[in-house]
């Protein structure tokens, strides 16, 4: 159901003064999502072990990207929301340990499919 009003009421707040930044309202728009993210290409560094390098196609309608990142496949709990660019450098990884990533596309009418998995040794 769309929403022309968002209400905000302050009932009470201990030191007096209400204050509010930030607001941001969710839903889905009437449109459609993105199509699934094609081409997406991890490459771990050779001299720098800790880095990798994410690319992937642009998907026309999409408003940003989710990459989840994890050390298996089922476990892939963090995440990195990219906005405007279609490339991403992960430095975050231990030098021995596999990594494994997934992305998906969304914008203001829902959230496309998730790519497969992609591992690094």
């Amino acid at each position: 159901m769309p929403a022309r009003y968002v209400r905000i009421e302050n009932i009470h707040v201990p030191t007096g003064t209400f204050a509010l930044s930030g607001l941001r309202v969710f839903g889905k728009g009437s449109g459609i999502p993105p199509d699934t993210v094609r081409h997406f290409t991890v490459l771990r560094g050779a001299s720098e072990p800790r880095n990798a390098w994410l690319k992937w196609q642009h998907v026309d309608d999409a408003v940003g990207y989710t990459i989840y990142v994890g050390s298996s496949p089922t476990t892939m709990y963090n995440s990195i929301t990219v906005y405007g660019r279609n490339e991403y450098t992960f430095t975050a990884m231990d030098v021995d340990a596999p990594y494994f990533f997934q992305i998906e596309a969304f914008n203001e009418n829902g959230i496309g499919k998730r790519t497969s998995v992609v591992g690094v040794e």
